[in-house]
């Protein structure tokens, strides 16, 4: 049988892993370190580097896909690591992995981000890194990025998922 919309958005990953435990507010600041030595590592290994990512898109240097494939590997042993050894989050709650259905707009998705990066220099994730090393233009990517994710989110209901 075959999902209907309703089913099908309730498998979206929005708040479906979300926690019911509540925290103090400096419970969070683990979250800013990790985040500000997370921004150092990309900063050191030139991966927010616009040249860097222009190579990459002109085919130029493996630097980049070497970073990005090396990820890629990390995160599938990760994930086979937390199916097989039922791992838990910190505060023991389970982890569930929830099977999604392909669907064209995740490549339309794709091409837009793709086209998107190669234009601004500027992949989504180390926006923030970025404009912390000194890359202020940066931030007009960062407020673009932001306002998409706003309008996104304002039409969602409207697309075809």
């Amino acid at each position: 049988m075959e999902n209907t919309d309703f089913e099908v958005r309730s498998l979206d990953t929005i708040c479906i892993n979300e926690s019911a435990l509540q925290h103090k507010w400096y419970h969070n600041i683990k979250y800013l370190v990790a985040g500000v030595i997370f921004g150092i590592i990309l900063v050191k290994s030139e991966v927010v580097s616009w040249f860097r990512i222009q190579e990459m898109f002109r085919l130029q240097s493996f630097h980049m896909y070497g970073v990005i494939g090396s990820a890629v590997v990390v995160g599938m042993i990760s994930v086979f690591l937390i199916k097989k050894l039922k791992i838990k989050t910190i505060y023991g709650e389970p982890i569930v992995f929830h099977t999604k259905k392909f669907n064209k707009g995740q490549i339309y998705g794709g091409l837009l981000f793709g086209f998107g990066w190669a234009m601004t220099g500027a992949c989504p994730g180390p926006l923030f890194a970025q404009v912390g090393a000194g890359a202020t233009v940066v931030a007009i990517t960062l407020l673009s990025a932001i306002a998409g994710t706003w309008v996104y989110g304002k039409i969602r209901n409207k697309l075809p998922h």
